[in-house]
């Protein structure tokens, strides 16, 4: 699941410009299971919160389950172990991400960084340069 969703992360990065890129991200979230779609959803509102809001970053990926697996209830995702990576470093990150029923859209999202992470802990948490 894990090696699909960065995959599937990439690509919404990718093709998150512009509506016709929107119509694709839409077409590839909608082949995922509805955890899953959620879980992605809220990965790249992550980045692209994060990079509209905070200009010292550009993150390139988010995971929500890098040091904890999220918690899913219904249509909101609780991450506390998460992380994201920016100019080649992975920092911390949790959030709590709602979205509508279909998993399809962000109704509430907040989120908070934490410390940078060590590169001698990625491997163990799953994380790449």
């Amino acid at each position: 699941m894990r090696a699909f969703g960065w995959a599937i992360g990439a690509f919404m990065l990718i093709t998150a410009q512009g509506t016709a890129a929107g119509n694709r991200l839409d077409r590839s979230l909608q082949m995922l299971a509805p955890d899953e779609r959620l879980e992605q959803l809220c990965d790249y509102t992550a980045m692209a919160r994060i990079r509209k809001e905070i200009k010292d970053f550009r993150p390139d990926r988010a995971l929500a389950s890098a040091t904890a697996e999220p918690r899913i209830r219904a249509d909101t995702i609780e991450a506390k172990g998460g992380a994201f990576r920016s100019r080649g470093k992975w920092y911390a990150l949790s959030f709590t991400c709602t979205a509508t029923p279909d998993h399809m859209e962000v109704v509430a999202f907040r989120y908070a960084i934490g410390p940078e992470i060590p590169e001698s802990n990625w491997a163990a948490d799953g994380l790449w340069d």
